[in-house]
């Protein structure tokens, strides 16, 4: 009789169960930049892509291949890619699967350097169509002819708004759009990507993967479903393997190979290890972040706050049904006597960062400094606040976080 394995047990016999040299635990950290052969013929093999074997670190290694196999297994993908960090996961993969005069669709509500990155696709030739991603209706208007893709987050950062992934990948799957997603806020832990109709997973494992922010890291996850003969964009060098693996062979040549946003190898170790309390951090964290969304949106110095675990939430009902839990994220509004800057300044325990997935409690004044670069005027029609704080909730015990928070308010 056989029986799956725990997501826990899975993660922390991950590299031990890909049988590293002698007995080792934990897969051993390689700092080769070069791998070399006694026969040529074996390197041409890998350079034309008959062979996985490794050629230079800019594009694999032995450590970080142990890492993307146990993404890959953790996600149940199809196969996966490690960069340098999540942003530079999110850039290789538009900038290795995209051409001029394509179209995309992003989700309006994405994280502020996502933002700011559509507007370098745009000056590619690019166009960009950001919609309400909670809008079915408006992202179906905004679907053109030469539509090659979606884009948008799980949770929404900072307003928390969240999609329907089901709705979307079907639409999606109905034109013929890749459906990518970033689930940064959601790691494998609280969302089986398998449910849903998504494509292309994407996500910093600088957050909650790793957790110590101690590594920068990203990974892209072919969750293999789409039929990459289908996409317009492969290279005809790329088209030599099973169809199955083109898009990652393309985003691995153009992007890894070509633009070199390659993972450290001592990066790679410190994720692996990290990530091993990944199920422990976030049950915490989740816990700790429902229980200040619900002091916060009963104080009376409170104006609002954003956060799926709320009943007011407008896709509440949604969030419970799509993830293992309500998330970490969260923000508020404090009532307009008292100054985001100054309430934060108080803090005595909680962190003032612009880092997110930690540990530790972080705060940060959003309008200030993470969408500073959006103006007023774009940030008004987002519905955000110039009050606004963003709260990543940590593992601390919560009475000492709500302890924290009271006594900045009295202040």
């Amino acid at each position: 009789m056989t029986k799956e394995k725990g997501f826990t047990t899975k993660l922390v016999h991950a590299e031990h169960q890909q049988k590293p040299a002698d007995g080792a635990v934990h897969i051993p950290t390689d700092h080769s930049v070069l791998f070399t052969y006694d026969n040529a013929q074996d390197l041409i093999d890998v350079f034309q892509g008959r062979s996985s074997s490794h050629a230079y670190a800019r594009q694999s290694s032995p450590s970080i291949a142990g890492l993307q196999n146990t993404i890959t297994k953790l996600e149940r993908g199809h196969d996966s890619l490690v960069f340098s960090s999540g942003m530079a996961a999110i850039t290789t993969l538009m900038l290795s699967l995209l051409k001029a005069d394509d179209h995309v669709i992003v989700s309006k509500f994405v994280f502020g350097n996502t933002n700011s990155f559509v507007s370098t696709l745009q000056n590619f030739g690019i166009a960009v169509s950001l919609v309400d991603i909670t809008d079915r209706e408006q992202i179906t208007q905004s679907i053109q002819h030469n539509t090659r893709l979606l884009f948008c987050e799980t949770i929404a950062n900072p307003m928390t708004q969240v999609v329907d992934l089901t709705a979307v990948g079907q639409l999606c799957k109905n034109n013929n759009m890749l459906f990518v997603v970033d689930n940064t806020m959601t790691p494998c832990y609280l969302l089986n990507a398998t449910r849903y109709p998504i494509d292309i997973l994407v996500c910093s494992l600088t957050k909650y993967f790793g957790g110590h922010a101690n590594a920068l890291g990203g990974a892209i996850i072919d969750m293999g479903r789409y039929d990459w003969k289908q996409f317009h964009n492969i290279l005809p060098a790329y088209q030599k393997s099973s169809p199955q693996d083109w898009g990652l062979t393309q985003i691995k040549k153009k992007g890894l190979r070509d633009m070199g946003a390659c993972l450290s190898a001592d990066s790679v170790h410190l994720l692996s290890v990290g990530s091993e309390t990944m199920a422990l951090r976030l049950d915490r964290a989740c816990n700790n972040a429902l229980e200040i969304a619900k002091y916060l949106n009963q104080h009376d110095k409170i104006k609002k706050v954003y956060y799926p675990g709320l009943t007011a939430h407008p896709q509440h009902e949604l969030t419970a049904q799509q993830f293992n839990s309500f998330g970490a994220i969260l923000s508020f509004e404090p009532v307009d006597s008292i100054d985001c800057v100054e309430l934060i300044n108080a803090f005595k325990l909680i962190l003032c960062s612009t880092h997110l997935g930690d540990n530790r409690t972080l705060a940060i004044p959003v309008a200030q400094t993470i969408y500073h670069e959006m103006g007023a005027e774009n940030r008004a029609r987002l519905g955000m606040s110039e009050n606004m704080i963003r709260l990543s909730i940590g593992i601390e015990d919560f009475e000492d976080l709500r302890f924290d928070l009271e006594q900045s308010l009295n202040k």
